[in-house]
């Protein structure tokens, strides 16, 4: 099974996404699974992870209607308010959907520290307990917290999206990459390679991407990774086709067949402990 592990729908009529505004350029429009299909279909995909983009249970539902009527959807990872003492309620009822698979708290949007909050914490361990994985969208300043919490919650099954986002424009190379291998020490912690073509307001080609994505494939091996896409967040400096050509281009060359299948799907399916039948 191919998996494409990170990309997002949503439709500019909803009203619970305060990021996404006329400036936002090409991002401000409908993108539907009927827009990504003919790129999954082109490249053998069988299957995407949907992740939320809004803080909201209303657009986990979204997605999730989306994917009762789009056999590619194979899961979505949706959002609740990890603050809330009573979530372990709203968690046991939403599971009951076989598509919801994840949980993302929008950290990086969030204070340093925010996710070390003991409310925070108990709910983290409440889903560690129960198997279930979390994927952390993060910054590089908010890896200690991540390291910390990782600490704390042993039996944690989480996925760190977007390598948690290196500055490149800035050649920043440390303490990133020293964190990134100590998270990396923690064996339920896994990495997705998305989210590295450049951010409004910064700009880098993808070829200088390649050491940080290497340093990210290493530090986590290959039973530890997934290819994510990122669309259509990706088509701000980008374009599907070249994302996924600059992660296979930078697969290290002693990487195996079967290394480069757990990238692109196995270890998406293990994971998000997907069932699926292939989609032709």
């Amino acid at each position: 099974m191919r998996i494409d592990a990170h990309q997002h729908y949503w439709s500019i009529e909803r009203t619970d996404y305060g990021w996404l505004t006329p400036d936002k350029g090409v991002l401000y429009r409908n993108y539907s699974p009927e827009a990504l299909k003919p790129l999954l279909t082109r490249y053998d995909f069988d299957a995407t992870i949907a992740v939320q983009a809004a803080p909201s249970v209303e657009e986990t539902f979204y997605l999730l209607r989306l994917g009762e009527a789009e056999p590619t959807l194979g899961g979505v990872v949706g959002w609740l308010d990890l603050t809330d003492p009573r979530m372990e309620r709203d968690f046991v009822k939403m599971r009951e959907h076989p598509l919801f698979v994840g949980i993302r708290p929008m950290i990086q949007d969030l204070p340093d520290g925010w996710i070390l909050q003991d409310a925070v914490v108990e709910n983290i361990r409440m889903l560690s307990d129960a198997d279930f994985p979390i994927d952390l969208q993060a910054r590089p300043r908010h890896l200690p917290d991540l390291i910390r919490l990782a600490e704390r919650v042993p039996k944690l099954r989480a996925v760190v999206d977007h390598m948690a986002k290196p500055e490149i424009d800035r050649g920043a190379w440390l303490p990133w990459s020293e964190r990134v291998a100590e998270l990396a020490g923690h064996e339920g912690i896994y990495a997705k390679i998305s989210g590295f073509s450049a951010e409004p307001g910064r700009e880098w080609r993808l070829t200088e991407a390649r050491p940080y994505v290497r340093h990210v494939l290493e530090a986590f091996g290959p039973e530890r990774v997934m290819f994510g896409s990122d669309w259509p967040v990706c088509l701000e400096s980008s374009t599907y086709d070249a994302v996924l050509q600059a992660t296979i281009d930078f697969v290290p060359d002693d990487w195996t067949e079967a290394d480069r299948d757990m990238l692109f799907g196995k270890n998406a399916g293990k994971f998000y402990r997907l069932t699926l039948n292939p989609v032709k």
